[in-house]
C-alpha cells in the first residue's frame, strides 16, 4: 500500500509533501516515513496518509475558480488616482522600502 508523507520542519510551519513510502499498514508506514524523511534532518512532525484517502480538487475538471472569482485591485490604495494623496502614499512606500533595505544592509533581520 502506498502512503504519502508530509513533513513539518518547525512548529507553525506548513506541512510539505516530501514523498511516499510503501508499507502494509499504518504502523510500518510511520516507521518507514521516520527513517526516510526525519532521520537526517529532524522534523517537528510527520503526517503519513494512505494515498487512497487523499481527495483532490482540480480547477479544470470541476469548474472551480481557485483563488476567488473577483478581482480585488480595489483593495490597494495605489490603484486609485487621488492626486496629492496618491503621491504621498507612493513616497511613504518608497521610504519604507529604503528603511527596510538599510536595515538588511546593516545585518538586521
Amino acid at each position: 500500500m502506498r502512503w504519502e508523507v508530509f513533513r513539518q520542519e518547525k512548529r507553525k510551519d506548513y506541512h510539505v509533501h516530501v514523498g511516499d513510502v510503501h508499507a502494509p499498514n499504518a504502523e510500518m508506514a510511520t516507521q518507514f516515513a521516520q527513517v526516510m524523511h526525519a532521520r537526517r534532518k529532524p522534523a517537528n512532525s510527520l503526517w503519513v496518509v494512505p494515498k487512497d484517502e487523499i481527495e483532490t480538487v482540480d480547477a479544470d475538471e470541476h469548474d472551480v475558480a481557485m483563488g476567488g472569482l473577483t478581482q480585488k485591485e480595489y483593495r490597494w490604495a495605489t490603484n486609485y488616482s487621488t492626486g496629492e494623496m496618491a503621491e504621498e502614499i507612493e513616497e511613504s512606500e518608497a521610504e519604507q522600502q529604503e528603511a527596510e533595505d538599510e536595515r538588511k544592509a546593516a545585518g538586521g533581520n
